[in-house]
């Protein structure tokens, strides 16, 4: 015959120290949220805005009714060797973008030196300078992307000796600058106090040992 147990459940502000560390390494199993990198992705696409990068896209879901386009960024990380960011775009030059940057992050010295490098080898080529960004391979990391540049010259001037190695560069560099945005918010959301602020939020209930409960 069917039975009735009663348990007696808590919240987590209600449970012991020791119960409290064991909800929170439930709650860590589960990992994080997907799409918890999105935030970085926009502010992402805000900087390469500002500097010339038009970031492509690739369509998803293309057989649905719910397809949509997404920036074409990568990422794996952040134990092994190899990991890293890259993504696929093209470059051109954006008047201002020196300035842009500072205005949109003014405390981050790494992109403005990447902003006025990129403004610099444009202004030893006429602002003629454009550029193609590409991954190539299975792995996700600054030296995965493939990078081009051409002068956009009416009278057929090829680009300085050291523009392509100057673009490329800065762009890896950036690739460089997203991995480490990544492996802050990966950090952030996964830190014992957010964690702990998300069981209190989403108003989970443990038994006293800390296990989940329902």
């Amino acid at each position: 015959m069917p039975e009735v147990i009663e348990t007696i459940v808590y919240t987590y502000e209600e449970l012991s120290k020791a119960a409290q560390d064991a909800a929170k390494d439930w709650y860590r199993a589960l990992g994080p949220h997907d799409g918890w990198w999105q935030a970085v992705y926009e502010d992402f696409a805000m900087i390469c805005d500002c500097i010339g990068i038009h970031l492509k896209t690739r369509l998803r879901n293309p057989t649905s009714q719910r397809q949509y386009h997404e920036p074409c960024v990568w990422f794996t990380g952040f134990w092994n060797q190899g990991d890293g960011a890259c993504f696929e775009a093209t470059w051109r030059y954006a008047r201002g973008g020196s300035l842009a940057i500072r205005a949109h992050a003014p405390q981050d010295r790494v992109l403005h030196d990447i902003a006025d490098r990129l403004q610099d080898v444009q202004r030893r080529n006429i602002y003629q300078l454009t550029g193609d960004i590409a991954h190539q391979g299975r792995y996700c990391h600054a030296h995965a992307m493939v990078i081009t540049v051409e002068r956009d010259s009416s009278i057929g001037q090829p680009p300085t000796e050291d523009a392509e190695t100057a673009v490329a560069g800065a762009m890896r560099d950036l690739a460089r600058w997203l991995y480490t945005q990544l492996e802050a918010e990966h950090e952030h959301i996964t830190s014992e106090s957010e964690i702990a602020a998300a069981i209190i939020a989403n108003e989970y209930t443990f038994t006293v040992s800390g296990r989940r409960f329902g």
